[in-house]
């Protein structure tokens, strides 16, 4: 039987309270915006940088041609999606982002957390050196995953059941990614709280060309249940209003596309797919949330990824979950690169 994530919620929802905290009152941080470096250098070429990299030139043949590796030789006719052409500075196709996700406060709640700084990081360093060797063509851009905002067991002073984390948290994230040259996601788990209130209060960290953002369907509970007692969901008129918000920002400041990965693992997280709107300025990752066996893994990324294509994909590979019913194997790079599509955002938890 294949281990969902609906109750490895519950891991989330409740290491946060070991520490006692309900409510922590975000400070306000000082926070540089980098400039970023991109120039355009032709109608069919532009100069593509990432914090990560030198500048690389590319064109819109490069842009096709990994859309066609990525795909895999899948003949479905579903991928690759029918998307924008994204601006100078994507990440993706170009690179595949490899993440540690996790939180400061909890040991519990993912590989980001668990490990002491250096430790943690050369971990990830040799995960990414895995992905480099199983699929050459793609260069490997590591990330820290954070989560920003928690799900919580108990209601707090707004009723919300959630927790936002001190802004001199993501400080010392930021920190530990530029040792290794690494992008930040911050992920917001909104419980009973709603995208339009959680989102803004981050903007000064979006607004950062290598800072960017995941949204979890698992912990929005509309029906104003409590976070873990059921499956959350978004709608696509959620995933759009985060989309355009992001936009905004990348158009306003000057920014590269920013990624918004969007956590998946039913049918139900996610609905009316198809209104999803794709931008130049925003690449989504619909990612393959959910835990258990390879067999059961692969059918889901199936049946609710690439059924409903989007643009990107992503898959998520938890170091404990994954093998608590043996004779489980830990899934490898090489596995993963045989998908179709391969998926170009990888979630270590």
């Amino acid at each position: 039987m294949f281990h969902f994530r609906l109750f490895s919620g519950a891991i989330a929802l409740f290491s946060i309270l070991q520490f006692g905290c309900n409510n922590v009152k975000t400070d306000k941080q000082d926070v540089q915006v980098a400039a970023s470096a991109i120039q355009a250098v032709s109608k069919d070429s532009v100069v593509v940088s990432t914090p990560a990299s030198a500048p690389v030139i590319v064109d819109t043949a490069l842009y096709n041609k990994m859309l066609v590796h990525i795909t895999n030789g899948d003949s479905s006719g579903k991928w690759p999606v029918n998307a924008p052409i994204p601006k100078e500075g994507a990440i993706l196709p170009y690179k595949r982002v490899v993440a540690y996700y996790g939180n400061l406060y909890s040991t519990r709640m993912g590989i980001l957390g668990e490990l002491p700084k250096d430790q943690m990081l050369a971990k990830l360093k040799g995960e990414v050196a895995k992905w480099e060797k199983a699929d050459p063509t793609t260069p490997v851009q590591p990330a820290l995953h954070y989560i920003a905002v928690t799900a919580q067991g108990s209601p707090g002073a707004d009723g919300k059941y959630k927790l936002r984390m001190p802004f001199k948290e993501i400080d010392k994230v930021l920190a530990m990614a530029a040792e290794i040259n690494a992008i930040v996601f911050i992920d917001v788990q909104v419980a009973l709280s709603n995208l339009q209130t959680e989102i803004p209060l981050l903007e000064e960290y979006l607004k950062k060309p290598n800072v960017h953002l995941g949204i979890d369907p698992e912990f929005s509970m509309k029906g104003g249940q409590k976070p873990g007692s059921v499956i959350g969901t978004f709608d696509a008129a959620d995933i759009n209003y985060t989309s355009n918000y992001l936009a905004k920002l990348v158009k306003d400041n000057n920014l590269p596309p920013k990624i918004l990965v969007v956590h998946r693992f039913t049918q139900g997280m996610v609905t009316n797919y198809k209104n999803i709107k794709t931008s130049p300025d925003v690449q989504i990752v619909m990612h393959m949330d959910g835990w258990g066996e390879p067999a059961k893994k692969i059918n889901t990324y199936k049946t609710f990824i690439f059924r409903e294509p989007v643009q990107f994909t992503g898959f998520k590979l938890f170091y404990k979950n994954d093998l608590k019913r043996a004779p489980y194997k830990f899934m490898t790079p090489e596995d993963l690169v045989k998908l179709k599509p391969m998926p170009m955002y990888i979630q270590y938890q």
